[in-house]
């Protein structure tokens, strides 16, 4: 079923009703039915200062009743609490997932049909002993994890054959790719020059702090290291006054001189990454041991789904996010324990290959997945329709994909992002994919995160993205942002629906979601690329819905659909 999201009511319901079962159409004229509350036209954002344990638990609260755009988690499960819900298998293809989390007991898929470690593939299904899910990134040689931007993989296909070219050399059919190629190599120049420069100065700062601090200590002798007493130190030399001043900022600041001390080395590894993997086009991180540009050459990965447990940071707090075993006194709550979550790895620390991507949907929707969820994305996908035919073969399957708009500030309207439901930005091929961007915990002007992608035509709600406290690797807890934790809030909230109504198709659960979701119709601060200045747009302009998430609504809408 093809999709024109400008068409009118009236022709949706015609093509609607021409299809397999119920759509949008459906769901908003129930919407209107039953009378949910959608509407924060009277409603004022939370006044007083938040607590530490009250942010970390924003995305579950209830706008109505604590002036907080969260989920309203807690009034989703009271209404519930007398319903029985049957289990939800969500895929989350992602880096490695930390299943041996404290807070992820009992939540982890496993693969009954196949006998662990006895290297045999016991369920036939062409991976061996994946009891956990698959690792696509894995081999015989180890655990992939730094990887090349797609952008740097095309430049290094095209250089042999346009390097040192002029442009009027170049044959007419060969036009298109030559100005694909420069207009790549510049932009890889331009950042290896900037990455070089920012890790010069980075390593120039930490050196300073580092040297700052040893003196302060020494000269302390002894004394606490707090503001008024390192502000009485006299310091001589000029470069020690400045690492004096940046001292006392951080401990300004409440962080500790040895957290600031990491924290400029993970920027500085950071851009080394960059410079060594990311934009090295002679850099090759696959270990997999396949040829990542035939789709045909499946027989490649490991079952070891962890990864490197301690790079792991986004697949585990992602999974947390869904799933992290609620009201048990340990770490935090996800939405929902009615689930089981397949771990599929094929998101290294660069660009995902799309033959990965495409056969983590194949194997998610063979195994039993009912949700995926996809916090990933990137600007080229040379491969894009192995992705778009594993969608087609999701949407076949009544399994839902989740995916996250990307953090760009970018209009997806009119920006290239993928993987997507649309090859022309216009018209959705499928029913079953939601794309979702980030918002904060402000009932304000600020309620869209200033980072998050958006578009009236290709992002279909916002959802929680912001301070956003969730599992990390080796029993520790830590709050991110991105639209990559926006996105498991809604599989999270999208497993709960399926879990309590399983009769709803995976179209129905979309739109449950965007029509149920609260509004929010007024002015509110644009996201904005890098130098560009920010501008106010009525909130409505920037998704599909013009709403943002709601489990309490959804449950009350799927309650109302499951019987028509």
């Amino acid at each position: 079923m093809r999709i024109i999201r400008s068409l009118s009511v009236a022709a949706i319901a015609t093509l609607l009703l021409a299809s397999c079962g119920a759509t949008k159409n459906t769901t908003a004229t129930v919407t209107k039915e039953i009378q949910i509350i959608t509407a924060t036209d009277s409603l004022v954002a939370k006044k007083s200062e938040m607590t530490e344990a009250e942010i970390q638990a924003w995305p579950h609260t209830d706008v109505f009743t604590d002036s907080i755009p969260g989920m309203s988690i807690d009034k989703a499960y009271n209404f519930v609490k007398d319903k029985q819900p049957t289990t939800v298998v969500v895929a989350v293809i992602d880096s490695g997932i930390d299943v041996e989390h404290e807070d992820l007991q009992g939540v982890i898929w496993f693969n009954e049909d196949e006998i662990a470690n006895n290297g045999k593939d016991d369920d036939n299904n062409g991976y061996v002993d994946d009891v956990n899910g698959w690792n696509f990134l894995g081999g015989e040689k180890g655990q992939a994890n730094p990887e090349q931007l797609e952008l740097t993989r095309i430049v290094k296909k095209l250089t042999p054959k346009f390097e040192g070219k002029s442009e009027e050399s170049i044959a007419e059919e060969d036009k298109a790719d030559f100005e694909l190629y420069t207009k790549l190599k510049k932009i890889i120049d331009d950042k290896k020059t900037s990455a070089t420069s920012i890790t010069t100065r980075y390593t120039m700062i930490k050196e300073m702090v580092q040297k700052a601090n040893d003196t302060i200590v020494k000269l302390l002798a002894g004394k606490e290291m707090n503001l008024d007493n390192v502000n009485a130190l006299n310091l001589e030399d000029q470069t020690l006054m400045q690492g004096k001043i940046t001292v006392m900022r951080i401990i300004e600041s409440g962080a500790s001189v040895e957290d600031a001390l990491n924290d400029i080395q993970g920027g500085i590894d950071y851009y080394n990454n960059q410079l060594k993997a990311n934009y090295n086009v002679d850099f090759d991180g696959r270990l997999a041991g396949d040829n990542p540009y035939d789709i045909t050459d499946t027989n490649y990965g490991n079952p070891y789904v962890i990864g490197s447990k301690d790079d792991e940071i986004h697949g585990t707090h992602v999974t947390g996010i869904i799933a992290a075993v609620r009201n048990n006194g340990v770490g935090m709550n996800g939405v929902t324990n009615h689930v089981k979550i397949m771990a599929l790895r094929a998101v290294p620390d660069g660009d995902e290959y799309d033959k990965d991507v495409a056969l983590a949907i194949r194997y998610a929707v063979d195994n039993g997945a009912k949700v995926v969820n996809m916090s990933f994305g990137k600007g080229h996908s040379p491969n894009a329709e192995w992705v778009y035919d594993a969608i087609k073969y999701a949407a076949d399957h009544d399994v839902l994909l989740v995916h996250a708009a990307g953090n760009d500030g970018s209009d997806f309207d009119t920006e290239d992002n993928f993987p997507n439901d649309s090859k022309d930005k216009v018209t959705e091929f499928v029913d079953n994919v939601i794309t979702v961007g980030a918002m904060t915990r402000h009932l304000d002007e600020n309620i869209v995160a200033s980072f998050s992608n958006y578009g009236k035509k290709n992002v279909d709600i916002f959802a929680p993205g912001l301070e956003i406290y969730s599992t990390f690797p080796k029993n520790e807890y830590e709050s991110i942002q991105g639209t990559s934790m926006a996105a498991p809030e809604v599989a999270g909230v999208a497993a709960l629906v399926r879990a309590y109504y399983p009769n709803l198709s995976a179209s129905q659960v979309k739109h449950i979601l965007m029509d149920s979701g609260i509004e929010f119709p007024r002015e509110v601060v644009k996201p904005a690329k890098g130098g560009q200045t920010p501008q106010k747009v009525n909130f409505t302009e920037l998704s599909v819905s013009g709403r943002v998430l709601n489990a309490y609504n959804a449950l009350l809408l799927a309650e109302k659909m499951s019987k028509k």
